[in-house]
């Protein structure tokens, strides 16, 4: 990577001191004044283009000279990144999502959102909605009647209602995260109260027992006494954790059988109720994964998983295709790698099935089909079987008609 570094500063060093701007406003400006002087006087018509001819030619060579040390440093930097990243996409790769663009401008709309680049996200969605404007018009010229649906997959009220609640989350964060300040996401909670509650959340009470704590160790400036803090945090509790009793009665009691030790809080059996340094970022992560999943959206941006995932497998795939190239062979099929891909469990959202006749991987075009025994095997190993008739099942004696299966959806 050192050689990649050194050959961008050369390039990037290069258009900093590149003269060629400067060769091209000598042209404009010779080219001005040789027009200023034909209009004032036109019989000098051949000696201005005769005196001309010198400073311009003069200015292309410096041009000239310049682009060829341009190109000559680009072809440096490419021979560069083609020594470090050898390996180049086949000509003939599969574009799986190359006939959904919709899908892709949608991911990447919400991923925009989701980083809080409104600015961003709106140009993105303008650019989409024009470019399939621009479309449609030439559909018509052509006398086709094409009907297209919203180029990101979304209605307009939609949309809005989408930046406006990522709009609202990213000002609750950063009241959270900046300010310290919890009450925007506290009222947030209790206005989603029956819907977090449903879920199993647990944010409402995380966002107050950080409130607790927050309170528990603010001492401020007009404190007479140790005890006052942790008073006002024992007055908070009485108010706001009456709700919580029956559910996280434990965590309630740790919580304020901490006060007598508010004098040697680190050396009690609660310091670490108060001590974690990492708490302020849980919540947040908190806040923001419920937040999405009221959305109906993942937790994490579905570009930013896709991506990730990619870059996990990437090695694996490359280290395959110099197999195949080596050995002269071809993965024929489409729908599925030809390798497990290594990917942590939080990146494992579907099970995997493995037809026990055929030994190969179902997918949507060969789904998984249980028979009336409860057995399950591949559809392309059902109609092998079956041949469009009653047939036994491979592992136990139930006869039965391929009618009678059913897709088993994972």
């Amino acid at each position: 990577m050192d050689a990649i570094q050194k050959e961008h500063e050369k390039v990037w060093n290069s258009a900093k001191l590149s003269r060629t701007p400067g060769h091209v406003d000598d042209i404009i400006r010779s080219l001005q004044r040789a027009r200023d002087a034909i209009a004032e006087d036109p019989n000098s018509r051949q000696i201005t283009l005769a005196k001309l001819q010198n400073p311009v030619k003069t200015s292309f060579d410096g041009i000239f000279a310049g682009l060829k040390e341009t190109h000559g440093q680009h072809n440096k930097y490419s021979k560069a990144l083609d020594k470090i990243f050898k390996d180049k996409v086949p000509s003939n790769e599969i574009d799986a999502l190359s006939a959904h663009p919709r899908l892709i401008n949608r991911a990447i709309y919400l991923h925009l959102l989701r980083e809080g680049l409104f600015d961003v996200a709106s140009t993105l969605h303008s650019e989409a909605v024009e470019r399939q404007r621009n479309q449609q018009e030439t559909a018509a010229q052509l006398g086709l009647d094409v009907l297209m649906d919203h180029p990101l997959g979304l209605e307009k009220s939609a949309e809005e209602s989408m930046q406006e609640q990522f709009s609202n989350m990213y000002h609750i964060l950063s009241e959270l995260k900046d300010n310290h300040n919890l009450q925007p996401a506290i009222e947030w909670a209790r206005e989603n109260a029956a819907a977090l509650e449903a879920r199993g959340s647990n944010l409402e009470f995380e966002l107050c027992r950080l409130q607790f704590v927050n309170l528990f160790l603010d001492h401020r400036d007009e404190d007479r006494y140790e005890f006052d803090a942790p008073m006002r945090a024992l007055q908070y509790a009485q108010v706001e954790f009456q709700s919580f009793r029956g559910r996280y009665l434990i965590e309630i009691q740790q919580l304020l059988g901490a006060i007598p030790f508010c004098s040697n809080l680190e050396e009690s059996p609660y310091s670490i109720r108060f001590s974690n340094p990492t708490t302020w970022d849980e919540v947040a992560t908190l806040f923001t994964r419920e937040f999405c999943s009221l959305l109906e959206l993942s937790a994490d941006s579905p570009l930013y998983v896709a991506a990730t995932a990619g870059a996990i497998a990437l090695p694996t795939l490359l280290k395959l295709q110099t197999i195949q190239k080596q050995k002269r062979t071809e993965w024929t099929s489409q729908n599925e790698l030809p390798v497990e891909t290594p990917l942590p469990p939080s990146y494992q959202f579907h099970s995997i099935f493995v037809c026990p006749v055929s030994k190969e991987q179902t997918t949507d075009q060969n789904p998984p089909m249980m028979l009336p025994c409860c057995h399950v095997i591949a559809q392309e190993s059902l109609q092998k079987l079956s041949k469009g008739s009653k047939f036994k099942c491979p592992y136990c004696p139930v006869e039965s008609h391929p009618k009678e299966a059913m897709r088993v959806f994972l």
